[in-house]
Formats: C-alpha cells, sequence, structure tokens
C-alpha cells in the first residue's frame, strides 16, 4: 500500500542551469536546459489541468465494449496514478489533495491491502473495492479486509468482486444499507461455480449507481431497489441458474425507472421453453411503451419468445447496436423484433453476412456507409448446417423487411466435420425460402471453406429443367467466391459462374484461401 508521507523534494528550476562558468571558462556559455520552461511557471489552474488530462484509463475506456463491461482488463491499481505526483513537491501534493473530486482520485483496497492501516493513515478519500483476479485465492484475511472497507459507506465508490460463491455469499451480506456515494458495482462468481444462487440485499441503496453488473443473482424488486436504478447507465444481468430467472414484465417494471441507461445486457445461460413465455404474454397486453432515449447498445441472450416479451414494449430511438444470441429451437416468433429494429431513428441495412460455422450460425448486419461495425447481429447455437440454414431461412424471411434493402450479401462457411452425413445435406427449398429475403442484393460473395456451400447454392438455384436461375436475386449484379480450391470445388464454382460469362454480372473468383471480397 502506498502512504502518503511527508514531500521533502522540490523541483529543479532551470532558470539555475546555465549560469556561471561554461567548459572552457567562457561566461557567455548556457546550457540548452536554459530555454526550457519549466513547469513551475503554471499556475495551480493550469497545473491542475494538466493533471486532469493526465490520467490513465482506469475502467477499460481504451478497451472494446465487452471488456468495458468488466471495468476493464486490469486491475484497478492504476487508480494509485496521482500518488507518485503528490511525493515530487509540497506544491503538487497540495494541488492534487485539495481537488480530490475534480481528478477522481481514490484509495485502492485489493489483495494484500492492509486496510484498517490505510485508514488510519490516510486522507479520507473515496474508496475503490477490487478483487477480480480470477487466478487469486481469497483468504480469510482477504474477506475481513473487504468487509472492512465495505463499512465506510460513505466512502466506497466503486467495487468489483470476482471470486468463488462461498465467498461472495458473506460479502454480498454487507452490501446493504446506503452507500451515496457508490457508481460502479460488479459481483460475480468463478464460472466453474454456479450452484448457488446469490440474493441481493433488500436493504441496499446507492442513489448515485451508474454502472451494475451481476451474475447468478436472484433480483428482489422492492422500491428501494428500483430508486437505485434511477441513474443506471449500464445494466448486465447474467442469470445462470433456473432459480435466477425473472419474468419479461419483471424486467420491464425495472428499466421503467432508467431514463438514462445507455448499456443493456441480459444473458440467461439456460434455455427457458417458449410456450412457458408465450403463455405469460397471452395475459400481458400492450399498454405503454417504455421509452429509453439514450440506450446505444442492447445485448440479449436466450429465447425468442422472452425477448418479443421484452422488445415489443421497448422504444429505443437512438440504438446504435443490437446483439442477439438464440438457443436452438425449432422456430422463430421475432414480429416485435421487427417493429422494434422498425422504431430506431436514422437505422437503414447496407450489408449482410452470414457465417455457418460449428456449433452455431451467425448474422452480421450493417448499416449505410463506411463502416466496420455492425448495427445487428443474431447468433443462433446449433451444429448440423441442416438446421442452420433452416433457422437462418425463418430468421432472414419474418425480418424481409429489414433485409430486402440490402445489397451486399457475402455467405462464410467454415470448414469442419459434419458430425453425421444425414444432416450435412439441405434442401434446397430452405435455400430458396433464404434467399427470397433478398430482392435488392447486388454483389452475392461466397466464402467457402470446402465446397459444401457452392454445390448447395447451385443446386438451389437450379430451375425445375435443371437450369440455373437467378430469378430469386433479380439485382444481382456480381457473385464473388474465394475459399477451396481443389479440383472438385474448382469445378463447381465454373458450373455455377458460366452462366454470367453472357450476362450483365460479372463473375469473380480467386485461387487464393481466405482472399476477402466484403467489403
Amino acid at each position: 500500500m502506498t502512504y502518503l508521507a511527508p514531500s521533502t523534494s522540490s523541483l529543479w528550476s532551470t532558470e539555475r542551469f546555465g549560469q556561471g562558468l561554461g567548459p572552457s571558462g567562457n561566461s557567455q556559455w548556457q546550457s540548452p536546459l536554459a530555454y526550457m520552461a519549466s513547469i513551475q511557471i503554471l499556475d495551480d489552474d493550469s497545473l491542475l489541468n494538466v493533471f486532469y488530462f493526465c490520467r490513465p484509463f482506469l475502467l477499460g475506456e481504451d478497451q472494446d465494449d465487452e471488456a468495458r463491461l468488466w471495468g476493464g482488463k486490469r486491475q484497478w491499481v492504476g487508480e494509485h496514478w496521482w500518488c507518485k505526483l503528490t511525493h515530487v513537491c509540497q506544491r503538487w501534493r497540495n494541488v492534487i489533495l485539495c481537488s480530490p473530486s475534480y481528478l477522481g482520485i481514490c484509495q485502492v483496497c485489493t489483495y494484500g491491502t492492509p486496510v484498517a492501516d490505510m485508514l488510519a493513515h490516510s486522507p479520507p478519500l473515496p474508496l475503490v473495492i477490487d478483487y477480480f483476479d480470477e487466478c487469486h485465492g481469497i483468504t480469510t484475511e482477504d474477506e475481513d479486509e473487504i468487509v472492512l472497507a465495505l463499512k465506510q459507506r460513505n466512502r466506497v465508490r466503486r467495487v468489483r468482486l470476482h471470486m468463488p460463491v462461498t465467498n461472495l455469499q458473506k460479502l454480498v451480506m454487507a452490501i446493504d444499507e446506503e452507500y451515496p456515494s457508490l457508481e460502479y458495482l460488479v459481483i460475480m462468481h468463478r464460472t466453474d461455480d454456479n450452484s448457488t444462487t446469490l440474493i441481493f440485499p433488500e436493504a441496499f441503496q446507492a442513489p448515485r449507481l451508474r454502472h451494475l453488473l451481476l451474475i447468478g443473482f436472484a433480483l428482489p424488486l422492492g422500491p428501494r431497489l428500483l430508486l437505485t436504478g434511477m441513474d443506471l447507465v449500464t445494466l448486465c444481468l447474467f442469470m445462470d441458474h433456473p432459480s435466477t430467472y425473472f419474468q419479461p414484465n419483471t424486467l420491464l417494471q425495472w428499466i421503467s425507472f432508467m431514463p438514462q441507461l445507455e448499456t443493456l445486457v441480459i444473458v440467461f445461460v439456460f434455455p427457458v421453453p417458449n410456450r412457458d413465455v408465450e403463455r405469460q404474454l397471452m395475459y400481458t397486453p400492450i399498454t405503454s411503451y417504455i421509452t429509453l432515449p439514450h440506450l446505444r447498445w442492447f445485448v440479449f441472450q436466450g429465447v425468442s419468445a422472452y425477448l418479443e416479451a421484452v422488445v415489443r414494449r421497448i422504444t429505443a430511438p437512438r440504438l446504435e447496436k443490437l446483439q442477439i444470441d438464440f438457443f436452438n429451437q425449432l422456430t422463430f416468433s421475432i414480429s416485435g423484433l421487427l417493429q422494434f429494429i422498425n422504431r430506431i431513428e436514422n437505422l437503414s441495412f447496407e450489408s449482410a453476412k452470414f457465417e455457418f460455422s460449428k456449433g452455431q450460425v451467425y448474422v452480421e448486419v450493417y448499416p449505410r456507409g463506411e463502416t466496420e461495425l455492425y448495427a445487428l447481429s443474431i447468433a443462433v447455437g446449433c451444429w448440423h448446417h441442416d438446421w442452420q440454414v433452416f433457422s437462418v431461412a425463418q430468421i432472414s424471411n419474418r425480418l424481409s423487411q429489414m433485409f430486402s434493402a440490402v445489397e451486399h450479401l457475402t455467405l462464410e462457411h467454415e470448414v469442419h466435420d459434419w458430425s453425421s452425413e444425414e444432416h450435412s445435406e439441405v434442401d434446397r427449398i430452405e435455400w430458396r425460402y433464404f434467399l427470397s429475403s433478398f430482392s435488392n442484393v447486388k454483389t452475392l460473395h461466397i466464402d467457402d471453406g470446402q465446397h459444401g456451400l457452392v454445390e448447395e447454392l447451385s443446386r438451389c438455384l437450379q430451375s425445375d429443367d435443371g437450369e440455373l436461375s437467378f430469378e430469386l436475386l433479380p439485382e444481382l449484379q456480381e457473385l464473388k467466391y474465394s475459399g477451396s480450391y481443389d479440383t472438385y470445388a474448382q469445378a463447381q464454382t465454373e458450373a455455377l459462374l458460366s452462366p454470367f460469362e453472357t450476362s450483365s454480372i460479372t463473375p469473380v473468383s480467386s485461387e487464393e484461401v481466405g482472399n476477402d471480397f466484403y467489403t
């Protein structure tokens, strides 16, 4: 732990350099340092602003979206960035310690921190509690230190705990009553231990809470907890045990109190039967929409019926990214999802990419303009190729109003062994059902890890008399191919591309495996 000892050092002034005789005794000689301005010429306000703009990234601001959910990949000991500066000189020390709120400086409680000594010998700064190293064990002494820090309710600003359930059960009970300064709360158990459900204290209040991530919690929705969410910007709930399940109306009730919400993540690790959710929907008619005017990112994992129950009641006009991960299911009822997307302002799609891989089929849809960031992604967890095509055929048909605007379509097929021969063949009707949703496609790119996808599309595009027909893609102008290029694949590709040689459509092929044509 770094303590603040009285400062005995001071900055050397550059005015002292260059005065006196030079190396040859020449009194006119001056060191180059004489022309450098000293930082000491800055007034206190300017110096304070220098410190402010030199603060490091502490919560993953320089990392990807997922890392920011956890508060970044780094430990929060970086919160001590200011400590060394206070030892430079007394003036710097005074400038920093007189503006703790502006600089956001805190004391950090983490592995090995003697919290009692820190509280006794350090300024009464806000506290950050960080025990998030998955490879680090939790000792009884660590538990005692955490509880002691949590008792400083008026000072706790951020809490991040990642440890076994047995440790969390004791510590979570200490997070009760009101925490007036708490802004950031992340609590998750180790991924290999979901045998016990954690109960969130009903007495907990945090009127300034802005970031909440919980894994494996059953959430009581008492009035105090509802009031806690009013200023939330980020809400992430991971349900990894059936006992943590809550109905869509419960979630809707909670987020209706969160007008500032920018990120919403709802993840069910276990599947809930669609029929159970649909039965609940029969008795919950839509009365009014919940508007989330600042929502930018929405992530959902679960069954389609649950998503339908939520999005049909929500309006998010400024949504920028929607990520959906469905469990394997027979049917997808997503009419409400289409209506939800249509309520997003200034959103139009130009490109779509479908990736058929081992274990799932994955869809990314990109908005108009030059961007590498998708606006919509949908994943369906299923192993067999025929089920993958069957699933995306349903989804694309349900969302055909949206996909009809797509101009560039990419189909990617990763190399992997089929689990059984009977599931490797896809009925051409399913492919035709799928392609019929893309009536405005001008560029079709096939990235085939093995020749199966080319062969399937060739069969799909054949008319009843055996001739290739592109009536399903009436606006098609260019067909591209990349991927495996053995003798058989070459023959199939040439057969697929040959009809274009006498048409206005441009065929393009590449012998380079993995050559990327997607733009």
